[in-house]
């Protein structure tokens, strides 16, 4: 039976020609990289976008969110495939179109972690590449992951932070980045949660604050402008009790005891519009009675 391409390992030398360009800038990068799939088209812009495993609902949506824009925009988007915030950027950047790949700190015939077993498939099937210093067959070892993020670091033009603990591996990934001369955005968080400590004080050390993803498109020299929707949220023609609860929502989870201080609305009467909006296809529930614009 014939190998389909993305079942085959490329085993690639820094002699050779395929090995990535940008590599070859740094000291101490891998003399062999093994590869499923494809390596990143040199030719493109790469942004990695890092962050913790057991990240946020705020942390999801975000690495989500900009991966999707910055792929939609021909941006292609390196990580970890680790939980969390890494699986949430690789699929964002599946929505968007453009293909990601994933640097794994094992072997790239071992799907690491298990659980990602249909994103490391989804990320072959749809072009794009499985990469690793480590031999096939080689399990991940918790040593292996400090190394592996240099070459993260290394694939991409700069580094997106999203939420990262006050020691984090993400961290260690601004690091690579830093040293070899890359520029670092973070996401900022709210200032009372362990998660945001990470992004703040690397904001507080001078990367950029990443409020939006055109702000790393402008950095890359793309110029992007977001294609109007038909069913532009910016006016929805919403009854204006519609509106106003609308208007109080983003992209954190806010509660039902929120919405109804905020707009001075009774209880029966905000429900009701909750209802409303949810099966329009505005808002989704996260949470019993927790709510977030849809993206």
């Amino acid at each position: 039976m014939e190998e389909k391409p993305e079942e085959k390992i490329l085993r690639i030398s820094s002699k050779s020609a395929e090995y990535p360009e940008k590599l070859n800038n740094y000291p101490k990068m891998p003399e062999i990289l093994f590869v499923k799939g494809r390596l990143p088209d040199r030719k493109k812009p790469s942004i990695a976008i890092v962050g913790a495993r057991a990240c946020s609902t705020y942390g999801r949506i975000q690495a989500f969110r900009y991966a999707k824009v910055l792929s939609g925009a021909g941006v292609q988007i390196i990580s970890g495939m680790a939980y969390g915030i890494d699986a949430e950027a690789h699929k964002g950047a599946l929505e968007g179109g453009t293909a990601t790949y994933a640097v794994l700190a094992g072997g790239v015939d071992i799907c690491y972690p298990a659980g990602n077993k249909a994103l490391y498939e989804r990320i072959l099937r749809e072009g794009g590449g499985i990469i690793s210093e480590q031999p096939p067959g080689m399990r991940a070892r918790n040593y292996f992951f400090p190394a592996r993020n240099r070459i993260i670091s290394g694939l991409a033009d700069m580094v997106l932070i999203v939420e990262a603990r006050e020691k984090s591996g993400s961290l260690i990934t601004a690091q690579w980045a830093l040293d070899q001369g890359k520029t670092v955005y973070a996401i900022p968080g709210p200032v009372n949660e362990e998660l945001s400590i990470g992004c703040h004080k690397l904001i507080y050390d001078g990367a950029g604050i990443a409020y939006s993803p055109e702000i790393l498109l402008r950095e890359l020299g793309m110029n992007y402008e977001n294609k109007v929707k038909s069913d532009s949220k910016n006016d929805l023609g919403l009854a204006s009790d519609l509106k106003l609860v609308y208007s109080c929502l983003d992209l954190r989870p806010k509660s039902m005891d929120f919405l109804i201080q905020k707009t001075g609305l009774p209880p029966r009467q905000i429900g009701s519009l909750l209802l409303e909006l949810k099966l329009s296809g505005l808002i989704r529930e996260i949470g019993r009675h927790y709510y977030i614009k849809e993206t």
